[in-house]
């Protein structure tokens, strides 16, 4: 192998695994105290008080705490796309064929991991209740990217498809 085709090769690897990786550690410094429900009450709350003038502080804390729960669907959504993304574009066969499990075994690993980082800061909880919902995330997101590749007939993806079956 040549020393430009390795380079390239040590490229498209980057391009392939950087954002994931990079995702993986924003949500470990996001499961840290930075990311405490007093931490994010301090733009969060403002917000929700100028939306909803008139609402009780139980409202804007429940508000609060769904907006929490939205943001790790998304989080580990975004975790799932970056995994797959990288996984589908593996020079490894053996990843590219996995490229929708590997990445659920992935978001759980990774979301277990970020909930038991969690319980031993002060400020945090860990919540198996919260593995569960990243891992709706992720599988969501792994169900979505699944249906978008998924032949249909009539077009190119199901011809190829069935032309390998004859």
């Amino acid at each position: 192998m040549t020393k430009a085709n390795l380079s390239n090769k040590w490229r498209g690897r980057i391009i392939r695994y950087a954002p994931l990786v990079f995702w993986i550690g924003l949500i470990f410094y996001l499961s840290s105290d930075q990311g405490s429900m007093t931490e994010t009450s301090r733009f969060i709350g403002p917000l929700l008080h100028f939306l909803f003038p008139n609402a009780p502080e139980e409202s804007i804390q429940l508000y609060h705490g769904w907006i929490r729960k939205a943001a790790h669907i998304s989080e580990y959504a975004i975790l799932a796309f970056l995994a797959v993304r990288a996984l589908a574009r593996s020079s490894v066969m053996s990843l590219r064929t996995l490229k929708y499990i590997v990445p659920l075994v992935l978001v759980a690993l990774i979301a277990s991991i970020d909930e038991f980082n969690q319980s031993f800061q002060a400020t945090r909880t860990g919540s198996f209740r919260d593995v569960l919902v990243d891992i709706i995330g992720g599988v969501t997101m792994v169900a979505l990217l699944w249906l978008i590749k998924w032949p249909r007939p009539g077009n190119a993806h199901a011809r190829v498809a069935e032309a390998r079956t004859k």
